[in-house]
Parts: structure tokens; C-alpha cells; sequence
């Protein structure tokens, strides 16, 4: 068949074509100039690989003869025939021309890199944590006409805007959030209000402190997601200053809809789609699973040392006041004890004493701090990202799949009845309805499936997020050795003042305790 495809058989075109991309050593062309010159055309990715199969020679170059035979195929392509090389067999006719603009335009192909499939995800963590910063602040509580409500400060550095946001904002926000992008990791916003009981081991300023902290991970976690980042959703709650945020939000959610029904790859998603995504989706659903587990015990091991620190902080604060308490008794040293008791003089130097573990107490609560933002902080926004995969994948399941089943469940049932009422005489009314509703019946079956499909899509892209994120283990893990070497470096050095300070106030030269107790 190529025999049959030369100089001579083909358009001017298909050579002026080959001129602008072959190769400048000889006449072949690259197989990865031919992919970008077949991603010009608007055919299916599945098209486009067989093309590419069929002119392929293996050694990542492509004859001029096989160019003509693919540009042939692309022609044949775009007319809506099948890219079948037996449809050059025998070929009377001139070969068509392929739509791929004039050919002097294609020679920048030459240049280009490969195009990315739009199914992965090219980011790496180092640009998905710089797209934005978004600090969540609590300012001082403001009473409405019966009840007191908490506002927020809300300061984004990619926009450089201040604005303020109330909970009822944020889950406004959240709600769209997830109507748009059913098929995306959207982080859950924290309980508005303590559960019943849980005030009990926590005061109501530290819940509303909790509440904050998870609102300033929700919103770093959306505004740095590679999709939300770009949408004007996102765009909206983190600029817009005006009094009725809430109405804002939804009038522009209604102008864009859902993400299937805007996104350029929703309907020939499957295109994109590896043959083995089943099997791909649930090994990587069982590993985050395995991830999540883990990191929950690692972030309740950090939480209890962070608080363990604070303690530290307020039993060396109180050891330090008994100190102070001890040498600022005025009571006289009784007689009997005056002349022998260096007491009088130990007691106006143990008062001073306090001043060291006050900065020790200090540092304590540093170490704590430290601990719980640069630690527990962290760890809790990576755990709130597998929490949110994790619940996409529930969606994946309990929502998309289980409408699919459930149509295809509904047309068995009516194909069913239709072909009873092809066998048993029927009014014609009944079994013209009964033919119309079997057919949107399968326009709606066939746009689940493209919803399901796309769904898989989004998953794939979703779990790539997941393992893009994966490297924060290792910041969080070195933030947690540096605070400990810092607060107990910073530590040593007042325990190592404190330390000179005794020897020179109890003139034990040699630094050793007297014995409590004769030999």
C-alpha cells in the first residue's frame, strides 16, 4: 500500500508539509513532531494514537512516506472515516487534504516539547504551596441584635486583599464549592458548633481558636488546588468586599455550572483514560488509605508532646513563683539558727532565682508553639487533603457509579416491558410513550456514562494531587527535628546560666551536690 503513496501521487500540500517539519539532516521526521502536528487536529486522542500506529516505525522516526500516508489518515479522519490504511488501498481519487493550517505554521513544531496528556498533573509541590497564602485571622467578636457572632479576617498574598468572612460564608462557599466540583477533593469545613460534651474538655475559646486553624487550612488547601486556584468561585470569596458576599457567590456559580459541563476533556474523557484506571484507582485508594491511617497517629503523637510542652512551660512558671515565694518570706531566722544557718543569705538569692525559670517557662511555650504550628499544623492540613480523596472516593461510589447502576436497572426493566408489549396487543399510545421514555432513558444512561468516566478523570488527576503532596511528609518531619534541637538548644543555654548562676551563689566550686545523707 505505501508503494502506492509517492512525490507524485500526492497534494503539493502534504510536501510543503514535510519541508516545514522534517528533520534538518535528512528527510525523516520525528515521531514526536508528527504527535504535536496530529494534537493540531481537533480528533480524539484515540484516533490520534492510531494514526501515530500506523505510521510508526519504531525508531522514533517517520519516512517521508509515512508522513504522506499519515496525513492522508488525519484527512480521512476529519471526513469522519475510520483511520483504516486499507481506505488508501486503491485510491483513485486525489488524497484529500488535512485541515491543518497553512504549513509554514507547523515549523515552530519542530521546537515545541511533547504536549502533556491533560490527564497528569505537571506540578510539583514546591508550585502548588507558592500559587497562594491565605491567612485566616480572628478579630474581636462583634454582637448582632440578639446573639454575638465570630468574624474573620481573611488575607490572600497571590490577590494582596483583606476581607472579612463569617462562618455562614465559608459555608456558603463550601456548599458551591462542592456542587461545582462533585468530582474534586474538597476539604470539609470544621463543625460551627461544638458537639454536645466537647466543651467540656475544651473552653470555647479554644474551639473557636480549632475552628480558625481548620478554616485557614481549607481555604491554603482550595486556593492552592491546581483547579479551584483558577476559578472564579475561588476568585470571588477571596476578593470580593461587598455586604452580600453569599448572593455573590451563588449568582456566579449559577453563570458556570458544574465542572462536567465546562470542562473541554468531560465528554471524551475516556479518551484519556488508561485501560487499567479500575485497578490503578483502587491500589492508590488503599495506599492514602494506609498514608492516613498512619499520619493520624503520627499527628496524636505530636499533639500529645506539644501539649506536653505547654505543661512543661507552666509547672517550670510555678516552680519558679514557690521560688520566689520561698525567698520573699520576712519571717526572722530564729536565734538558735542565725549563727550557724546561712539561710538569711540563701533565701534573698533563691527569690532571684524565679527569673531563670520564667525564661525557661518561655522557652517552653515556644517549643509548644513551634511544635503545634510548624508540626501539628501541618500534619493536619495534609491529613484534612486524604480526608476530603478519601470522601471523593466514597462520592466516586455511592454517588456517579450508583446512578449509573441504578439506570441501567430502570432500562432492563422498560426494554423488558417493551418487549412485552410487542408480544401482547397494546393500545399504540401506550407503546409510543413507552418507546420515548426508553429513549431519554438511554440519552440519560449515555450521559452518566460520560459523567462516570469523567469522574474516573477527575480521580486520576485527584490522586496525582495526593502523592504531588506526598513530599510534605519529609518538610513536616524536618520542621519537627529543627524545633526540637532549637527549644532545646535555647533551653540548655538557661539551664547553662542558671547552672553558673548556683555555683557562684552557693560557692560549691565544684559543681557537685553535697551529700543528703551521712556514709
Amino acid at each position: 500500500m505505501a508503494a502506492d503513496i509517492n512525490e507524485g501521487s500526492v497534494p503539493s500540500y502534504y510536501r510543503e508539509v514535510h519541508q516545514a517539519i522534517c528533520s534538518r539532516t535528512d528527510e525523516r521526521v520525528p515521531i514526536s513532531v508528527f504527535q504535536r502536528v496530529l494534537s493540531r487536529t481537533s480528533l480524539s486522542i484515540t484516533v490520534q494514537n492510531q494514526i501515530a500506529e500506523h505510521v510508526n516505525s519504531g525508531d522514533g522516526f517517520i519516512s517521508k512516506v509515512s508522513l504522506y500516508k499519515g496525513l492522508a489518515l488525519i484527512a480521512l479522519a476529519q471526513q469522519g472515516k475510520p483511520p483504516s490504511p486499507k481506505l488508501l488501498e486503491n485510491f483513485i481519487q486525489e488524497f484529500p487534504k488535512p485541515q491543518l493550517g497553512e504549513p509554514k505554521e507547523l515549523q515552530s513544531l519542530k521546537m515545541q516539547t511533547v504536549q502533556e496528556s491533560p490527564l497528569n498533573l505537571s506540578l510539583t509541590l514546591g508550585e502548588l504551596l507558592k500559587k497562594d497564602t491565605i491567612k485566616v485571622e480572628l478579630i474581636p467578636e462583634k454582637k448582632g441584635l440578639f446573639l454575638k457572632h465570630v468574624e474573620y479576617q481573611v488575607t490572600t498574598k497571590r490577590f494582596a486583599v483583606s476581607v472579612y468572612r463569617r462562618y455562614n460564608d465559608f459555608d456558603v462557599f463550601h456548599e458551591l464549592l462542592l456542587q461545582r466540583y462533585a468530582y474534586r477533593v474538597v476539604p470539609a469545613l470544621p463543625p460551627k458548633r461544638a458537639l454536645k460534651g466537647v466543651l467540656t474538655s475544651m473552653s470555647e475559646r479554644e474551639f473557636i481558636e480549632g475552628r480558625r486553624r481548620a478554616l485557614d487550612r481549607f481555604l491554603n488547601l482550595v486556593a492552592r488546588h491546581p483547579v479551584f486556584s483558577e476559578d472564579e468561585l475561588v476568585k470571588t470569596f477571596l476578593t470580593f468586599s461587598g455586604s452580600d458576599v453569599q448572593t455573590k457567590l451563588r449568582d456566579a456559580c449559577k453563570k458556570l455550572g458544574d465542572e462536567f459541563m465546562t470542562c473541554k476533556y468531560a465528554t471524551h474523557a475516556k479518551d484519556y483514560l488508561p485501560a487499567d484506571i479500575q485497578s490503578q484507582f483502587s491500589s492508590s485508594r488503599e495506599l492514602i488509605k494506609n498514608i492516613h491511617s498512619s499520619l493520624q497517629k503520627l499527628r496524636d503523637r505530636a499533639e500529645r508532646m506539644a501539649e506536653r510542652s505547654k505543661e512543661n512551660a507552666t509547672d517550670l512558671l510555678m516552680f519558679g513563683k514557690e521560688l520566689s515565694s520561698l525567698g520573699s518570706d520576712e519571717s526572722p531566722v530564729p536565734i538558735l539558727a542565725s549563727c550557724k544557718s546561712p539561710w538569711a543569705a540563701l533565701r534573698r538569692s533563691v527569690k532571684g532565682l524565679s527569673v531563670e525559670f520564667s525564661l525557661l517557662s518561655e522557652k517552653a511555650a515556644q517549643q509548644g508553639r513551634r511544635e503545634e504550628d510548624d508540626v501539628v499544623e501541618k500534619l493536619n492540613l495534609f491529613l484534612d487533603l486524604l480526608q476530603s480523596y478519601r470522601d471523593l472516593c466514597e462520592r466516586h461510589e455511592k454517588g456517579v457509579l450508583h446512578e449509573h447502576q441504578r439506570a441501567l436497572q430502570k432500562y432492563g426493566v422498560m426494554k423488558r416491558q417493551m418487549l412485552s408489549a410487542t408480544v401482547q396487543p397494546k393500545e399504540q399510545v401506550s407503546v409510543e410513550q413507552l418507546e420515548s421514555r426508553i429513549v431519554q432513558q438511554e440519552n440519560a444512561i449515555q450521559a452518566m456514562e460520560l459523567r462516570n468516566y469523567f469522574s474516573l478523570f477527575c480521580l486520576h488527576q485527584e490522586s496525582q494531587l495526593i502523592f504531588t503532596y506526598l513530599p510534605i511528609t519529609s518538610h513536616i518531619l524536618g520542621a519537627f527535628v529543627n524545633s526540637q534541637v532549637q527549644g532545646h538548644k535555647e533551653m540548655g543555654e538557661v539551664w547553662q546560666d542558671l547552672h553558673s548562676k548556683l555555683k557562684s551563689l552557693f560557692g560549691d566550686g565544684n559543681g557537685q551536690s553535697p551529700p543528703l545523707s551521712p556514709k
